[in-house]
């Protein structure tokens, strides 16, 4: 299939930001897995300064506003998914603790120890799990909290199509006890990993895209890749459904040393 030889990087920025600026959410995930993670953060009745990295439009961030006290700041490539993210946050009256700002998370426009918890879900893999985990440590404070989700291998050894079709999405990507290692030799110590549950793929992911496929395509009539990239994305959820038990996204949760 053609799709094996394409990269979800292959396409236009432009494209993809059309395509899932038409999304809650913008990767695999769900509340209940945002307030999971989040509880494993002791200090989290405080006011917190919390930054979430490749925010998108805020699906996840408006989560955690709601969930904690203090400020958190949203970053993202996109200036649409933050033009989204501020009008997301003034809808639920969260504008004075919510502030989305167009930037890159391997480039950071922020001070050394700024912040209390780092947070990104579906996106550390842009930069790399051991790269992000390494860079962003200097912006947390001491006792700092980071919670990522990133692509991980559930088995040792997984069918060749599988394989392949990670393996070009994300080079990195290893075991969960591999990541766990990555992890406490960046410098910190661990705190909590769980695994996203199915409908967090599901529910949330590949249903919703079933439902804006049609406009989207309307949008770009005549538009190859925008064509193209529609068939990956129906590729990678019929790989989900035959090959689930061999990878997922998993939280890693961890406290800066």
């Amino acid at each position: 299939m053609e799709n094996e030889k394409t990269l979800i990087h292959d396409f236009d920025l432009n494209l993809i930001c059309d395509y899932f600026g038409r999304l809650e959410r913008q990767g695999p995930g769900s509340p209940e897995s945002t307030i999971r993670a989040l509880s494993f953060i002791d200090n989290f009745s405080n006011e917190l300064n919390i930054a979430d990295f490749a925010c998108g439009t805020g699906g996840q961030t408006m989560i955690l506003a709601q969930n904690t006290k203090g400020t958190i700041t949203g970053l993202d490539l996109s200036p649409d998914f933050i033009e989204k993210f501020n009008t997301n946050a003034e809808k639920l009256g969260l504008q004075n603790r919510i502030k989305g700002i167009v930037g890159s998370m391997d480039n950071l426009p922020f001070q050394n120890e700024e912040f209390d918890v780092i947070w990104s879900e579906g996106a550390i893999a842009n930069i790399g799990f051991k790269k992000g985990l390494n860079y962003w440590k200097d912006f947390l404070k001491k006792d700092g909290y980071i919670a990522v989700t990133y692509e991980s291998w559930f088995t040792d050894e997984r069918p060749t199509e599988i394989e392949k079709f990670w393996v070009n999405a994300v080079p990195e990507i290893g075991t969960i006890g591999h990541n766990i290692s990555i992890m406490q030799k960046a410098g910190y110590s661990l705190v909590a990993v769980f695994t996203l549950p199915e409908k967090c793929w599901t529910n949330t992911y590949f249903i919703p895209q079933k439902a804006i496929q049609k406009a989207f395509l309307e949008k770009n009539a005549g538009n190859k890749a925008a064509e193209a990239f529609v068939e990956y994305m129906k590729y990678e959820a019929e790989l989900y459904s035959k090959y689930q038990q061999y990878y997922g996204y998993v939280f890693y949760i961890g406290k800066k040393i």
